[in-house]
């Protein structure tokens, strides 16, 4: 694009820039404008100009008003105190003048306030209360369900998750009651702040996330930058770098384990936005019920109905309106009561998972049940590694047992991964899968039959093997599937639009 300022482009994006300032852009023009934004340097920089300029002057408006009004206050409380000291009449003739100039004023900067537009949508993802195009101004919004990418008048882009309740104050202060969002702002929103609850988030040019869950206090995430985290009634703020992250109250702060997976950044929504148009959600709930009629099942747990057990949150899974729970915090599990009068030579477990975190050192339960014991042979554990790697463990009955020490390692980065390990204590063999592809065969020394009983998704208390992230759809099959059956679910399941 020209930089000049007599160019079509420049003319038609200074057009878009006076549109979107005055509240009147369209979709189709709120994604053209972006574009231009996005291709020429120039006319972001006249964008954050405009902006500027225009956030001075309703700062000046509302002064000016308050300036107009004051005399005028002044001056009808001494006519009420004394009427027969009435002023001059070019006096009365100038509080007429301020008190109309304060009217028109005030008028003016009303009418700006509430047609002003702070930010848009740049894609809505299962959400109904808001599309594509929609516009945010200073009234208070509510998502039920879905995923909203927003792009703020100064360039912050920014992602929720529902369930959420928020406002824009501004093009620079977001108001986040309840809800997750990651944010991406450039040097020209620099300053973007998050308020909630429980204290501030004030960007200083950086990706982070502030996660406020309907009970409790609100986290900040730092990705990368630089933040300053005030928490409501102290007296310092704290400088956040990347890598770290806090509990924000009133009490103060406290430090967190960074938890950057837990939140979806933008490159993801559009991938979920074609998962959902591309028909996967009806896919992986004809799916489901398929293995609902599985003679060999033993669960399936979709979280989508009931109370479970434990201490957890309840947060959105993989579809909008879906849940699944999350752990985040030492000791939070979910429990269940698994048969513990049969014995399984096959087995099947799969489960789609959204890691905090990978490897770190720690073990992460997926499902371990509660009877292990020596004496006790066949109890089953299923979990992520201290190296990130998926392993399962049988209990044998003598010392010497078999473990997945080379299984594969799960991916990084934060997206929704599909696991699945079959077990065959007739063959010896133990496979894995991740994200439907079969990645390795485990020969094993003793093969007991498995057993299950009272069980934990999440942690095992008796060492708090705990996991942190979320579940979704956990599949405990008593017979061995192939590849191609293991394939098939991870694609049936997988909610973007291609396997990645």
């Amino acid at each position: 694009m020209s930089t000049s300022s007599s160019s079509p482009d420049r003319a038609r994006g200074s057009v878009l820039i006076d549109q979107y300032l005055m509240g009147t852009l369209s979709g189709p023009e709120c994604a053209e404008l972006d574009a231009a934004l996005a291709a020429s340097g120039d006319l972001r920089e006249h964008f954050r100009l405009r902006c500027n300029v225009d956030a001075a002057l309703r700062g000046i408006g509302r002064r000016r008003m308050d300036e107009a009004l004051e005399p005028l206050d002044c001056g009808a409380q001494a006519l009420s105190r004394n009427p027969s000291k009435l002023p001059p009449s070019s006096s009365l003739g100038w509080l007429l003048a301020a008190a109309a100039c304060a009217a028109l004023l005030a008028g003016g900067w009303m009418w700006r306030q509430s047609h002003q537009v702070f930010a848009s949508v740049v894609e809505a993802v299962g959400a109904e209360e808001v599309g594509d195009g929609a516009v945010f101004r200073g009234e208070p919004h509510t998502i039920r369900a879905g995923t909203v990418q927003i792009v703020s008048a100064l360039g912050a882009r920014i992602v929720i998750e529902a369930p959420a309740e928020f406002r824009f104050e501004s093009a620079q202060r977001l108001h986040l009651r309840v809800g997750r969002l990651s944010a991406d702002v450039p040097p020209a929103a620099k300053g973007f702040t998050v308020v909630t609850p429980s204290g501030d988030a004030v960007d200083l040019g950086t990706r982070f996330g502030v996660d406020v869950p309907p009970h409790g206090p609100a986290e900040i995430h730092v990705f990368k930058g630089e933040v300053i985290a005030k928490a409501i009634g102290a007296q310092e703020k704290q400088n956040l770098r990347s890598g770290d992250a806090v509990r924000i109250s009133r009490a103060g702060s406290s430090a967190r384990e960074l938890r950057s997976a837990a939140f979806i950044q933008r490159e993801e929504v559009s991938e979920l936005g074609a998962g959902l148009a591309a028909g996967q959600r009806l896919r992986a709930d004809a799916a489901l019920e398929t293995l609902r009629r599985d003679p060999a099942l033993i669960a399936l747990l979709d979280f989508e109905s009931g109370a479970y057990p434990g201490k957890h949150r309840m947060v959105q899974g993989r579809w909008p309106k879906s849940r699944a729970p999350e752990f985040c915090q030492i000791g939070e599990h979910l429990s269940i009561n698994l048969p513990a009068d049969a014995e399984w030579s096959q087995l099947t477990l799969a489960a789609w998972v959204r890691l905090d975190r990978v490897g770190g050192g720690r073990i992460q339960s997926l499902l371990h049940t509660d009877g292990w014991d020596r004496k006790n042979p066949g109890q089953v554990h299923w979990f992520v590694s201290p190296h990130g790697t998926l392993w399962f463990v049988c209990l044998p009955d003598q010392p010497k047992g078999a473990t997945a020490e080379f299984s594969p390692r799960l991916p990084d980065q934060g997206r929704w991964t599909h696991v699945a390990t079959v077990y065959d204590s007739s063959r010896h063999t133990l496979r894995h899968y991740v994200n439907g592809r079969f990645e390795m065969e485990i020969s094993l020394m003793t093969a007991p039959a498995a057993r299950f009983g009272p069980s934990q998704i999440g942690n095992w208390n008796l060492y708090d093997r705990n996991l942190s992230g979320r579940v979704d759809e956990m599949l405990i099959l008593g017979r061995a599937m192939g590849d191609a059956e293991v394939q098939s679910l991870f694609e049936s399941g997988t909610p973007y639009g291609a396997p990645p």
